[in-house]
């Protein structure tokens, strides 16, 4: 390790037994949606006293934390650092069997928002013992909402990264299905755009001894979808790949009753602005004519999920630098290719360059390969891990505000 590297290092051994405690709070009373106001009165609560300045989210229960560095607050070289920890839970009963397990019936920390809200505190710690030292500004956001509610979008509209515009931005996530400390990304796109559809398939009812007499839109609906899975597999090009699925068709009242409409449910994932819009004009066309070839109607609606989230090369190459500082030989890997999950990250790094990097945290002894993944009502995480969180958000900091970002 270098010097810069080993201080951030023994920073985040320092805080560790304070996040972990923190973390367990946190996971305890998990808190779903845009409002979990335990858990930013938690985090509050564990950063009173620090020199930082707090701007709330107008329309979420966020917030954000600027440091100001150099001597007293005023040596400032212009640059500004944004790091974000989400904070929201899901909708899971948890089955983990922790001592510190979710008392909330229904809710679950099974994404690790919890840890990473935690290691920003650690990281927001460390960083302001070494205020005079850095030379431009940090901003910690602490964000709800990312499991589906689009947190980051309303945190940007309520001006939040106006108060200090970022030069760079990091996110890191957790993974068990990663080895413990190994870091991986990759540059490019990461994540998918997530977008929800919508599909509502009119026939026309009646009795099931008559079906000659009704309009049935169960068999459109399966027909729509063979063929939209068809459109995807022969007209969107696997180098440039999209992602249907239907997860969801709802219909009828009895066994003796044709119905008059179904509903359908499903996601489409792209890593293009091309691709979506084309995959999406097909999916309606495809669903409208269909069910027009069968006497019914397809009704269409497609609520816009996440953009890609887009990683910045030099970001990347900034964070690849730390983790192989901080163990040569097996801090890094670089990801194959993009995954199609999604994570609304993706609406700051659309407005600032930078990165999202996962961490692995699979519990010691375990296999990465066949541990219980994210949004698994049994996930848990290698806490000890938590150290190394904090010390490359530190590390990503420190380097953003002394030299920018790489080349």
């Amino acid at each position: 390790m270098n010097a810069p590297t080993t201080r951030w290092t023994a920073a985040g051994a320092a805080e560790l037994a304070d996040v972990v405690a923190l973390r367990r709070a946190i996971h305890a009373e998990p808190e779903v949606g845009l409002h979990c106001p335990k858990t930013t009165a938690k985090l509050r609560a564990a950063l009173d006293g620090l020199p930082l300045e707090i701007h709330e989210s107008r329309s979420t229960t966020g917030f954000i934390a600027i440091l100001r560095g150099g001597a007293g607050g005023k040596g400032d070289n212009g640059r500004t650092v944004l790091l974000r920890g989400d904070m929201d839970a899901l909708p899971m009963q948890e089955e983990t069997g922790l001592d510190f397990a979710s008392t909330i019936p229904g809710a679950m920390h099974a994404c690790g928002h919890d840890s990473h809200s935690a290691m920003l505190v650690g990281a927001a710690r460390a960083l302001c013992a070494r205020r005079e030292e850095l030379p431009g500004t940090i901003v910690f956001m602490f964000q709800p909402g990312e499991e589906g509610h689009h947190g980051a979008r309303f945190m940007i509209e309520d001006g939040l990264l106006d108060v200090a515009k970022p030069d760079a931005a990091f996110a890191l996530h957790i993974s068990p299905n990663i080895p413990a400390g190994t870091v991986v990304s990759r540059p490019g796109p990461l994540l998918a755009s997530t977008d929800a559809l919508n599909f509502t398939v009119r026939g026309r009812g009646g009795h099931a001894a008559m079906p000659h007499e009704c309009v049935d839109p169960i068999p459109v609906a399966c027909e729509i979808v063979t063929a939209l899975n068809a459109f995807v597999a022969r007209t969107i090009p696997v180098s440039d790949p999209a992602v249907l699925s239907i997860t969801k068709i709802a219909a009828g009242s009895a066994y003796n009753i044709v119905p008059s409409e179904v509903t359908m449910l499903g996601t489409l994932r792209t890593l293009s602005p091309a691709t979506r819009e084309k995959a999406r004009a097909g999916l309606r066309r495809v669903a409208e004519h269909v069910a027009l070839a069968h006497d019914c109607t397809a009704e269409v609606r497609i609520d816009e999920g996440y953009p890609v989230t887009m990683n910045d090369p030099r970001a990347i190459q900034l964070v690849r630098d730390i983790a192989e500082e901080m163990d040569a030989d097996a801090g890094w890997m670089t990801m194959p290719a993009p995954m199609m999950g999604g994570e609304d990250f993706s609406y700051v790094l659309r407005e600032v360059p930078g990165c999202m990097a996962f961490i692995g945290v699979a519990p010691d002894g375990s296999d990465p390969v066949t541990n219980p993944p994210l949004h698994n009502t049994r996930m848990t995480i290698e806490e000890g891990v938590m150290a190394k969180g904090i010390a490359l958000h530190c590390a990503f900091a420190d380097r953003v505000l002394q030299g920018g970002l790489p080349g």
